[in-house]
């Protein structure tokens, strides 16, 4: 078998590259001190703490694990524009036999050809083309030849410039991924993060309406005493059993409450719906001051939209290049040369030929009355003044958001505080009243009534407690920093 067939062979046995691809997305993780441990789901009740609720959330979030799969192609689309640069070789074949009237014959082909662009417009190819033909009668004819080619732009697509903006646009693409992949990531943390502290608040109001429901039954105890002694109308007891009843339909709501909240966080951490779980953070708040000017100059460096604004506008400025290049005149330097060599062995006897060409010379394509080569460049310069409005814009937004997260902050804080006294002093209220209502110096209504103001009073510090907290999270939403907060690491290598 000839030798031209055994390449053509070897290179049919060549397994496909695309089947060898296997796709194995990374992960973030977080170094966190205390969450690296495991958490166990298969105890009765399920401990789960805040740190566990994040360490859960980066291994099996669905929009996080969606986010790393996407970046396989997000980095492989890099890969490829890198490889631009580099050598490319395309090998053609074929065999064929051909059966005739008068002859029979086996042809062979192999056509490998390599080209290269360099940085600066030049493209460089090599060919080598093998021929052999094999027929019973015609005989032997055997060809092989060389090619070799340079073309130089001197307008489209010349120079540095022109010729290595689709690599740099490329790059500014996977910088603008990767902050992406930063924003899902912190956005989804903070999700899960406010969801746990509803789960909290769920959990809290469950307790706050089960032990005012116990107040009401040991009031109604105290009711039937007085009532007993003579001391209160009997008549008067129904407005203790009236306020157990709604306290009773409160307990039902808020074991409503705490199994929707305990629904959805198990939904973000993609856990079986049916796992019991509860939260054990502790609910604890220390005051934070914040200067809201440090506060905008770590969002400008941190905050991956308004990082992904200041990169839209170097890729609208590389478009600009694109698209003026696309308009010029096409004007290309060319040269080469190629070698050929054949002979031919019959009856007729035996032949040899052996040629060598050469040229070098000017192409030039220009077109003429079309206007639409100026369309991609009008809009390329439309974007690039936009692009300025709209980095502008981001500016003022990404100060607006850090001033009213600041702010806002201090307020909730402020709240917390003022809840807490009015939670103290409804407690010594309705101890005071208690003691009067026992003295017969009170009424039940009076009593039922603080008892109201006492509830109302524990929501509202519950309330403002978790507010303060969703602040702080927002706050680091906001500059960017949620993944530093959580030391979690993108490993988006």
């Amino acid at each position: 078998m000839n030798k031209p067939l055994l390449l053509l062979l070897a290179l049919a046995s060549v397994p496909c590259v695309a089947a060898d691809i296997v796709i194995r997305p990374s992960a973030p993780t977080t170094t966190r001190s205390g969450y690296e441990r495991s958490v166990s789901l298969n105890a009765q009740l399920t401990s789960l703490t805040l740190g566990d609720a994040v360490y859960l959330g980066l291994r099996n979030n669905p929009a996080i694990r969606s986010a790393y799969l996407q970046r396989v192609a997000q980095k492989f689309d890099l890969r490829v524009a890198e490889d631009a640069f580099n050598p490319k070789l395309v090998l053609n074949s074929a065999y064929r036999t051909t059966q005739g009237s008068d002859d029979r014959a086996r042809n062979a082909n192999l056509a490998p050809t390599t080209s290269l662009l360099g940085e600066y417009g030049t493209r460089l190819s090599m060919g080598w083309t093998q021929q052999l033909n094999n027929a019973n009668r015609a005989g032997r004819y055997r060809s092989d030849g060389l090619d070799l080619a340079i073309i130089q732009p001197l307008m489209r697509g010349a120079g540095w410039d022109a010729t290595t903006a689709p690599l740099r646009l490329s790059r500014l693409s996977e910088q603008a991924n990767r902050l992406n992949l930063k924003a899902n990531v912190a956005q989804t943390i903070s999700q899960i993060i406010a969801t746990y502290r509803e789960l909290l608040r769920a959990q809290e109001q469950l307790n706050i309406a089960q032990e005012a429901l116990k107040r009401s039954n040991t009031l109604l105890e105290v009711n039937k005493a007085l009532i007993n002694a003579g001391r209160m109308a009997e008549f008067e007891i129904v407005q203790t059993e009236a306020d157990i009843a709604s306290q009773q339909l409160g307990v039902e709501e808020a074991q409503n409450q705490l199994d929707m909240s305990r629904l959805s966080l198990l939904r973000l951490l993609a856990l079986d719906l049916a796992t019991p779980i509860r939260a054990t953070e502790a609910l604890e708040a220390s005051p934070m001051d914040i200067d809201k000017r440090e506060a905008f100059n770590l969002a400008q460096s941190q905050q991956p939209e308004y990082l992904s604004a200041l990169l839209g506008s170097q890729q609208a400025d590389l478009n600009l290049v694109l698209a003026k290049d696309s308009g010029r005149w096409q004007v290309d330097l060319v040269g080469g040369a190629n070698q050929i060599r054949a002979n031919t062995d019959n009856d007729a006897g035996s032949t040899s030929n052996r040629r060598w060409d050469s040229y070098a010379g000017v192409q030039v394509r220009i077109p003429i009355g079309d206007i639409s080569t100026r369309q991609a460049e009008v809009r390329a310069r439309v974007d690039v003044e936009n692009q300025a409005i709209l980095i502008t814009d981001a500016r003022q937004e990404l100060e607006r958001s850090v001033n009213n997260v600041v702010r806002d902050l201090g307020t909730r804080w402020r709240q917390y505080e003022i809840a807490q006294r009015a939670v103290e002093l409804s407690r010594r209220k309705i101890e005071i009243e208690r003691d009067k209502l026992g003295a017969g110096r009170s009424t039940n209504f009076q009593v039922l009534s603080f008892e109201a103001d006492l509830r109302s009073a524990e929501n509202s510090r519950l309330n403002a407690l978790i507010a303060y907290l969703n602040a702080q999270t927002q706050l680091d939403l906001t500059l960017g920093m949620t993944l530093e907060s959580w030391e979690i690491a993108l490993n988006d290598y």
